[in-house]
């Protein structure tokens, strides 16, 4: 299995930043896509953005220029830099990882609380 282990979320204002970081562990190597999700208070689990093995990031229409994925591999670590933040952003942040040994699963991080005040 991978497990994975978000931090970076606080409270901010709206206009302000925040780094969300997404610590992997157990069969790392067998990760594929790496993933954020958002889950706001009442509302069901979107999509922020993707990060695949071999190809570019994609994002989220309400997060587009505002939002960067990146991971370091050496570090088993993926990051999500929010620039711009809004009070719509205001959610639980979760990442995934696609990883895969013959078939593929996937795993889910606790989630970590990102609040961004008007």
């Amino acid at each position: 299995q991978v497990q994975l282990v978000e931090s970076g979320g606080g409270l901010v204002q709206a206009g302000g930043s925040l780094r969300l970081s997404c610590a992997a562990s157990g069969r790392t190597s067998s990760i594929r896509t790496m993933g954020w999700y958002r889950q706001a208070p009442g509302k069901q689990r979107e999509w922020v953005a993707i990060i695949p093995s071999g190809g570019s990031p994609n994002y989220s229409d309400s997060v587009k220029g505002r939002f960067t994925i990146s991971r370091d591999n050496a570090k088993d670590t993926m990051y999500l830099q929010m620039d711009s933040l809004k009070p719509e952003d205001t959610a639980v942040y979760s990442c995934s990882a696609d990883y895969c040994y013959g078939t593929c699963s996937r795993s889910w991080g606790q989630g970590t609380r990102v609040t961004v005040s008007s």
